[in-house]
């Protein structure tokens, strides 16, 4: 495909901040999909390392680390310079997003990021308490911003694949569904009608089920993290404790698993006393089939729990359990024994594999709509390296993968300038959909008889739910 179709104009200076993996493909969908001025755009990391890529590209740099100290009088000079409106495209680590968000929506400047990250301490402090360091705790910050100053400039919040394109995935998986069951209410169109929509269809859960394939050329050396996306937001993210929404029909729970004692919030969610990135699940992908995978948290698993809840509170009428099952690729995966294996402690060498060393393989995400009358549902994107070489330069399929949804964030922002603090469950997911499917590769939807059930009891005697194979009793490895 050559002839790219442009989405808008940004009318005024654009600031990225961070330039790891995903800054670096993020860039030329940038330039390939917006008209804005290049001689406004600048790209703030505190590394240097691709500077001689973005003077290729005739774009200025500043190496200087965004700090809480810093970010007023770095930002604001940046970003108010001359006309029109500006964009901030936040995609780094240790950078506080709530605080960045607040200022852009006071100077009138559009926002995007991945994550809701906090500034640098927050994953490792050991003064903390583990419920402060979930990421229910990170999203309340933004909803508590979002509730404090309604409406105003638009701030897109945790917008990459997943969160973000995984949550519009749902809502096209809750539409196939409903048209496959037969069911013949109105299209949904507000929260409430969504959340009526998959209480009615049945369905009792949702995976965030995911299968990376993607090898490297050369076998992973010995103290070193090898990952496909940044390690160090892996890492950070795989040792707060496994999170995941939690829903009405569950009957049973982990004797290590705690609820938000405070009562603050939405309450959409529960915590394992331990980390996510040790903590397995059963799952299933099309390309492997069942699975293990690892209970990470992410700030989807909360945001969909919470938008498709019927009532409120700890017992509401409804509410979809939600997690990530995440197998990541073969060569992180053994990053991570090795690094459990030394107490948490990271490898000295922290590397991301780019395109070039990448032999083959697909990121297959997607999400597992489960315990309905069709028993599971996966619906998503199986986009192969091999692809992403051909469409578009500087990532992996996983970096696309992220990449797409940040630039269907920023079309929708500059489509719907005006609409406050959101979160991909928000948005119009036919119209990001619309602007990321040329970049997801095939995207499709596979019905499975598989439950975690399959298989068990085997050789061992194993504690079940056998009148309910979709209990997290079962998807739980123990």
């Amino acid at each position: 495909m050559t002839d790219w179709p442009n989405h808008g104009t940004i009318t005024g200076p654009i600031v990225m901040i961070g330039f790891g993996s995903i800054g670096r493909g993020t860039l030329p969908l940038i330039e390939r999909h917006f008209t804005f001025d290049k001689s406004r755009m600048v790209v703030i990391d505190p590394s240097d390392a691709d500077k001689a890529l973005l003077d290729e590209h005739g774009v200025a740099f500043k190496q200087i680390a965004i700090t809480k100290d810093n970010y007023r009088d770095v930002l604001t000079p940046l970003l108010t310079e001359g006309e029109g409106q500006g964009f901030c495209v936040n995609l780094s680590v240790d950078t506080g997003s709530v605080d960045l968000m607040r200022l852009m929506r006071e100077l009138g400047v559009l926002y995007i990021d991945t994550v809701v990250e906090p500034w640098p301490g927050f994953y490792f402090d050991k003064n903390a308490t583990n419920a402060t360091r979930t990421n229910y705790h990170l999203r309340e910050t933004a909803r508590a911003e979002k509730r404090a100053n309604p409406g105003g400039t638009t701030a897109v919040s945790c917008c990459g694949a997943n969160p973000g394109m995984v949550s519009w995935f749902v809502k096209q998986a809750l539409v196939n569904l409903k048209d496959d069951l037969g069911d013949t209410g109105p299209k949904p169109e507000s929260r409430e009608e969504w959340a009526g929509l998959m209480q009615r269809l049945g369905v009792k859960g949702v995976h965030i089920a995911e299968r990376d394939t993607q090898r490297a050329k050369k076998p992973k050396p010995l103290d070193a993290f090898w990952n496909t996306w940044s390690v160090e937001g892996f890492i950070s993210e795989g040792l707060q404790p496994a999170e995941l929404g939690w829903g009405t029909h569950e009957k049973w729970m982990p004797d290590n698993m705690e609820t938000q004692a405070d009562g603050s919030g939405c309450q959409a969610a529960r915590f394992l006393l331990q980390p996510g990135a040790a903590t397995r699940v059963r799952t299933w992908c099309p390309t492997p089939g069942e699975q293990y995978g690892f209970l990470v948290t992410h700030n989807e698993s909360v945001s969909i729990a919470d938008y498709y809840t019927v009532g409120e509170g700890l017992d509401p009428e409804y509410r979809p359990t939600c997690h990530y099952a995440y197998h990541p690729a073969n060569d992180a995966v053994l990053s991570l024994h090795e690094m459990f294996g030394k107490a948490g402690k990271a490898q000295p060498v922290l590397h991301v594999l780019d395109e070039n060393e990448i032999v083959d393989g697909i990121d297959e995400l997607g999400v597992l709509l489960y315990g309905h009358d069709k028993n599971a549902y996966w619906y998503g994107s199986q986009l192969s390296v091999e692809e992403t070489r051909r469409i578009a330069p500087y990532q992996n399929a996983t970096g696309l993968q992220v990449t797409s949804a940040v630039l269907a964030g920023m079309v929708w922002a500059l489509e719907n300038p005006e609409a406050g603090i959101v979160e991909a469950d928000e948005m119009d997911h036919e119209r990001c959909l619309e602007v990321q499917m040329p970049y997801l590769g095939p995207v499709n939807g596979f019905y499975t008889d598989w439950t975690p059930l399959h298989g068990r009891p085997g050789l061992f005697p194993e504690d079940l739910d056998m009148d309910d194979p979709w209990q997290f009793r079962n998807v739980l490895v123990r």
